[in-house]
């Protein structure tokens, strides 16, 4: 009950801010119409496979180029950005020798299933400073081989989410459709809380799933069938992203009250990365032992 609620306040928080994005643009007609000039406008998809690489490569290199900023340990592998040609957007690691390079797979195929105002919000996810970030400096760290290529949903996928808005720190999206492409992302991750619970634990027909994603995402109708399905047929994983994102930014706002202005982000982001995958509860213990070791070193 209390997932699903989440889900439906973070829904309307987020409409919120579509909505200002879609009055800041200027645009006349309703939330759905927006979407519609968003699917069938030229100017948001690139023109041909090489035309979205080169898009793709520019966002990443900016990202790669401000990544000292956020962090002050860096993964020493790198990553290479190949085309996909049915998947969609994902990523792969690299060798834990360091012998290969993780890849950011992009769909080029189809230019015009990978819209680009959303492009920003999914490479800083993929790549830098998300899943590439994430579990290429998991490999190299100190631990238990086993422990290097653990994957947590929450702690994955919640960092992924979270190096999206990350991104507004850093200075991307200052374009309004950009930013509106990051809200999409982030609604639909809001409104899986509310699907997943509504369909496992509330009784919801898969129609009224289909009906709530098409009313409240910028999925295509074909995108919410296949969605819905995936979460009918395996329960809890889609309400990961969500949580694990909102977790982590508790545990920053908790860090950034505590420490006050010997708040380092730098070094928050190394605590949360850097001791490879952890469930929610314990980072949030690794989160709370390095707040308190701050605390008492007499720095604050």
């Amino acid at each position: 009950a209390d997932i699903h609620q989440l889900g439906i306040s973070e829904t309307s928080r987020i409409r919120t801010e579509m909505d200002a994005i879609i009055k800041q643009t200027g645009f006349a007609g309703d939330f759905q119409q927006f979407l519609t000039f968003l699917r069938t406008d030229p100017q948001f998809y690139a023109s041909d496979s090489r035309d979205l690489l080169e898009k793709t490569a520019l966002i990443a290199k900016r990202m790669d180029g401000l990544m000292p900023r956020f962090f002050g340990t860096l993964a020493r592998n790198t990553y290479e950005i190949r085309p996909s040609s049915s998947r969609g957007a994902y990523y792969v690691s690299g060798a834990s020798d360091g012998s290969s390079a993780g890849i950011y797979f992009i769909m080029t195929s189809d230019p015009s299933r990978q819209p680009l105002y959303s492009l920003e919000a999914l490479t800083l996810h993929e790549a830098v400073p998300g899943h590439h970030h994430q579990s290429t400096l998991a490999m190299e760290l100190d631990l238990p081989p086993f422990r290097r290529t653990l994957y947590h949903a929450a702690f994955g996928e919640g960092w992924g989410l979270y190096a999206e808005s990350l991104g507004k720190e850093a200075g991307f999206y200052a374009d309004p459709y950009s930013d509106f492409g990051r809200l999409t992302y982030e609604m639909w991750r809001a409104n899986r809380l509310v699907v997943d619970t509504g369909l496992h634990a509330f009784g919801w027909s898969r129609q009224r799933a289909i009906d709530y994603l098409l009313e409240n995402s910028a999925l295509t109708e074909a995108e919410v069938v296949s969605e819905v399905d995936r979460y009918i047929t395996w329960p809890g994983q889609a309400t990961a992203y969500k949580i694990g994102e909102l977790r982590i930014k508790a545990m920053r706002l908790r860090a950034e009250q505590t420490l006050g202005s010997n708040f380092d982000l730098r070094e928050f982001h190394d605590v949360v990365v850097g001791n490879g995958s952890v469930a929610i509860a314990i980072l949030e213990e690794i989160v709370d032992a390095w707040i308190e070791s701050r605390k008492n070193s007499g720095e604050t």
